[in-house]
């Protein structure tokens, strides 16, 4: 089947580590015997304008088309205002004139929704809408409720990622952990000195995002810095994955104090990586292991425990590889 990935998340020449779990998505879809190309449907900005945006990182200078590991990109910019998307969705599905899909399946819904819609039915084909989480976390709560509602009805399939998006007759598909073999490790134990050596937290996100909530980590830090342990906070913006799993391997326990995510993924990455997870109660979190609430006491306690005491934890099976591909092949077969 000839497959066109829509999606405003796709790593970029200069940014490899945006959106990487689209791109494990694709090779996914590549190993169950797709065609697969890819449209990244992008906004027009200023270099200097990403720096209020960590997650547009590489955007401004995003070239018309690139090949990222065995797949052709294709990037359609956009200006952002009001009603951009239509007129951004005209224009994009010109480029399906010479390679037509059978199917178009688009990662989050505004605004890359509207191009995907618009293909799709140009060509009479289906498409299925992934959601990841802003576009229900966010975008269903603001000014932007109906259209991003009405696309999400108009999906042929809608998946969404945790549970705790379902919405509007939608299925449950996670990400897969996609970690290599050279970094999976079993879970450390700490051997230095309680309260009297040195940790390093992981703090797995770019402090930028407000919604990652670093504050109420450098709060913990600072908690256990007077319990009389000697903190270090390592944060991550946009490494290669090899360098975040190699974070993974160096840290003694990875700290997660967002207030919203789907997964999130990194937990599940840092598990595989050997390295102990302590966290909010945030996406599916407590669905597969023990979450704290958000107080600094109730987490510096938590840290100091699997410092202690080590973490005994299994992943979802519907996080592991085989499981989502099969639940993928299952539904492109039912369209």
């Amino acid at each position: 089947m000839r497959i066109l990935l829509v999606t405003r998340l796709f790593p970029l020449p200069e940014n490899v580590a945006r959106g990487t779990f689209v791109s494990d998505h694709a090779e996914l879809l590549k190993s169950l015997g797709h065609e697969v190309r890819i449209l990244n449907v992008l906004p027009r900005m200023l270099r200097m304008n990403e720096a209020r945006r960590s997650t547009m990182e590489g955007v401004a200078k995003a070239p018309k088309s690139y090949n990222h590991g065995e797949f052709e990109v294709s990037v359609k910019k956009h200006w952002e205002i009001p009603d951009f998307p239509g007129f951004t969705a005209f224009s994009a599905s010109r480029i399906t004139e010479k390679w037509v899909p059978e199917l178009i399946i688009c990662h989050t819904l505004w605004p890359a929704g509207y191009t995907a819609k618009s293909i799709a039915k140009k060509h009479s084909i289906p498409w299925i809408a992934v959601v990841h989480g802003h576009d229900f976390d966010v975008a269903l709560n603001d000014h932007r409720r109906k259209r991003v509602e009405s696309l999400a009805r108009s999906a042929n399939r809608l998946v969404v990622v945790s549970n705790s998006l379902k919405r509007f007759d939608s299925i449950t598909i996670p990400c897969h952990v996609n970690v290599d073999d050279e970094w999976h490790k079993p879970m450390k134990k700490f051997n230095g000195l309680f309260r009297k050596s040195k940790i390093d937290i992981l703090f797995p996100a770019d402090p930028r995002r407000p919604e990652k909530n670093h504050l109420l980590t450098l709060r913990v830090g600072e908690e256990l810095e007077t319990r009389g342990w000697k903190v270090g906070i390592t944060t991550l913006k946009k490494q290669p994955r090899s360098m975040v799993w190699d974070r993974m391997l160096a840290a003694d326990v990875c700290l997660i104090t967002s207030t919203r995510e789907s997964g999130p993924l990194v937990a599940k990455e840092s598990i595989v990586c050997g390295c102990p997870v302590v966290a909010v109660d945030v996406g599916d979190m407590s669905e597969w292991m023990e979450v704290c609430s958000p107080e600094v006491n109730a987490l510096a306690d938590a840290v100091e425990n699997v410092l202690s005491n080590g973490q005994e934890v299994t992943l979802p099976a519907n996080s592991q590889f085989e499981n989502v591909r099969n639940q993928w092949s299952s539904l492109l077969e039912s369209m």
